[in-house]
């Protein structure tokens, strides 16, 4: 059976599995093209149960995109707190300001259209084109070519862009119109998500391709896909310090590019300091007591914390100075922080 034919049977299977066997998610539920673009974004490298409470609580507070492209940005941060990759939320705004002017405020059914728009690439464009507006067009990430190449059994290093293209153009060959383009779309996806499994053994026995599954077939499901391995992460060392002056503590804003680019941090410096070096890094200190270690992975960079309490005289001028519940409820405090916005309490 050559490729085209097993895709096109696949796809048929798919279809018909998802129709019947979908899970209920909120952004499944009569998806606007706007649910669909907030949905695709906000589960870019998060797990689906983390997502639904801020996809939830985000389209309450922004329910469309004249909304997200008016919205105060310390306020859109706040809402993305906890989901990491913060450019995601910057970006979505850009591209909603871009939409009202350039679209009359709806988002182009076409993934060309759509990718000219800030943060969306090709899987989101595709995911929006098929998904809200029906388009022929295919979404690949890592779980659609994770079950490619299990079908096919591929042999080709799914991390190099010319086999996602490959696998793109091949998909992109015998895709449907209308609604079996959504189910297609949704359909790779949840079995890449449920069954055809990244992590731990594939539930082959529940799969709608087992009898078309090339991998299975040749009982090496766990070969693919094939997979270069990733980067080692550097890790850097860094002290946190929780300068306090009565009952306000000092933040301070991150540049605006770069790592966390402009959210709000307790101050730190690189190093793994002891208390007097910590100490020494402020003027007019009254007292520096240790407040417990902390590591955060960031793609390419892992942060190794220790902090400290820090009495200080008087607020130093270069910081912005609120108390703890202030702090948590008004500004963005990133995850890799979060354990040290728990020890200054409420």
């Amino acid at each position: 059976m050559e490729a085209n034919e097993r895709l096109l049977r696949a796809a048929a299977l798919l279809t018909e599995w998802y129709a019947s066997s979908r899970r209920a998610l909120p952004w499944r539920e009569a998806p606007t093209p706007y649910q669909v673009w907030i949905s695709e974004i906000m589960l870019q490298q998060t797990r689906i149960e983390a997502v639904i409470p801020y996809y939830e609580r985000f389209l309450r507070e922004l329910p469309d995109i004249r909304a997200l492209a008016e919205a105060d940005e310390n306020r859109l941060l706040k809402l993305w707190e906890g989901l990491g990759y913060y450019s995601r939320a910057r970006n979505l705004q850009k591209a909603a300001r871009q939409v009202m002017a350039a679209y009359g405020g709806e988002l182009p059914r076409g993934a060309e259209e759509l990718k000219k728009l800030p943060g969306i690439g090709d899987y989101t464009a595709g995911a929006i084109a098929s998904i809200a507006y029906g388009e022929p067009e295919p979404a690949v990430d890592g779980n659609v070519l994770r079950v490619l190449s299990r079908l096919l059994a591929l042999d080709e290093d799914i991390m190099q862009q010319k086999t996602r293209r490959r696998v793109t153009a091949q998909l992109r060959g015998i895709y449907p119109s209308g609604e079996r383009a959504a189910l297609l779309t949704e359909g790779i996806m949840e079995l890449g998500e449920t069954v055809c499994i990244p992590n731990g053994e594939a539930r082959c026995g529940l799969c709608p391709l087992r009898a078309l599954c090339l991998a299975r077939a040749q009982d090496a499901v766990a070969r693919y896909p094939v997979k270069s391995p990733p980067r080692a992460r550097r890790v850097e060392q860094r002290t946190v310090l929780l300068l306090r002056c009565g009952e306000r503590w000092a933040i301070r804003r991150r540049p605006g590019k770069g790592l966390l680019a402009g959210l709000w941090e307790f101050p730190n410096v690189p190093g793994a300091l002891g208390a007097e070096e910590a100490a020494a890094q402020v003027p007019g200190v009254l007292g520096c007591v240790p407040c417990g270690e902390a590591a955060h992975v960031f793609t390419h960079v892992e942060w190794r914390m220790r902090g400290y309490v820090i009495d200080c005289a008087q607020e130093l001028p270069e910081y912005t100075w609120a108390a703890a519940r202030e702090i948590r409820e008004r500004y963005s405090i990133p995850t890799a922080l979060r354990y040290y916005r728990e020890a200054i309490g409420e």
